[in-house]
């Protein structure tokens, strides 16, 4: 497992009762996760939140706050790269600090290629992944079915002092436009995905990941350029191994590029303690290895 230990602005200070307890930049939530499954807390700690999740029986869930302290929207930072955190509907906060490992490799394979890279970013939610790749001068194309989601992420490239680097934000089905740029005959050295169990497109179009996956791969690795950098597949859905995120990989990517592949899952810390909280998986094929 890779575990997330640099992300300073972010803890998890406790795991109980089907939840955790986080601390975002001096903000305090607690939200439900389903990896939590024990009831005693680990640490003992007493203190009070800003803000609570709590779900309903009729689906979803709500916020609750304790005080005054959360604004509509606050920042948090990892390196030189700064996000904007919001109170979304669905316990989320708008983003997944274990994403910071995937973060590290997208610069370091942008900035040893030496070259100009065009990354392609599919599903790419608030756009963790496009900023890192920004900050390395990389030409990123950026797509997502939400416009909210889609102007978040231009919230968090200007909030990083990246508004200048060339991005091209679309809001679109990722189906329907990875068809569009094979027919135009575009190309990609790096493309990253991160695909939800279940999702509609901008015009309703169902997405289901055990269905579309492989197809969706399939048509991304035609446009892989000629020197590709990087394919990373990144999922949280359950039941999901990442034997079959590799073997999706090898079908397709390995069956066209020589390279390397590499999965596991990614974990985050219970600060003062040695329990890992489990946060996902990924696999990604690679041209040259990275060794972390």
């Amino acid at each position: 497992m890779k575990v997330i230990k640099d992300f300073d602005e972010y803890q998890i200070l406790d795991l109980s009762d089907g939840n955790k307890y986080e601390n975002w930049n001096n903000i305090r939530l607690v939200r439900p996760d389903p990896e939590v499954i024990w009831n005693d807390k680990l640490l003992n700690s007493k203190w009070e939140p800003d803000a609570f999740y709590t779900r309903s029986n009729k689906g979803g869930g709500a916020w609750t706050k304790n005080n005054n302290r959360i604004k509509d929207s606050w920042q948090i930072h990892y390196k030189d790269l700064t996000f904007n955190l919001k109170l979304m509907g669905f316990k989320h906060t708008g983003l997944f600090p274990e994403q910071s490992y995937n973060w590290n490799i997208i610069r370091k394979k942008i900035k040893e290629a030496n070259r100009e890279v065009k990354v392609l970013n599919l599903f790419a939610y608030t756009g963790g992944a496009t900023v890192a790749a920004l900050s390395e001068h990389a030409i990123v194309t950026h797509v997502d079915s939400s416009r909210g989601m889609v102007d978040w992420a231009k919230e968090n490239v200007k909030s990083s002092g990246l508004e200048n680097e060339e991005c091209h934000f679309l809001v679109d089905d990722v189906v329907k436009f990875v068809e569009r740029e094979i027919r135009r005959g575009h190309k990609y050295d790096i493309i990253l995905m991160d695909p939800p169990s279940f999702g509609r497109g901008a015009n309703k179009e169902v997405w289901n990941i055990e269905n579309d996956l492989y197809d969706l791969v399939k048509k991304c690795s035609e446009l892989l350029s000629d020197d590709p950098i990087m394919f990373l597949i990144n999922s949280y859905t359950t039941g999901l191994s990442q034997t079959v995120l590799v073997n999706i990989l090898k079908l397709t990517v390995e069956n066209k590029y020589q390279g390397y592949i590499t999965s596991d899952e990614i974990g985050l810390p219970v600060k003062d303690s040695d329990i890992i909280l489990p946060c996902g998986i990924f696999a990604r094929w690679e041209s040259t290895k990275y060794e972390d």
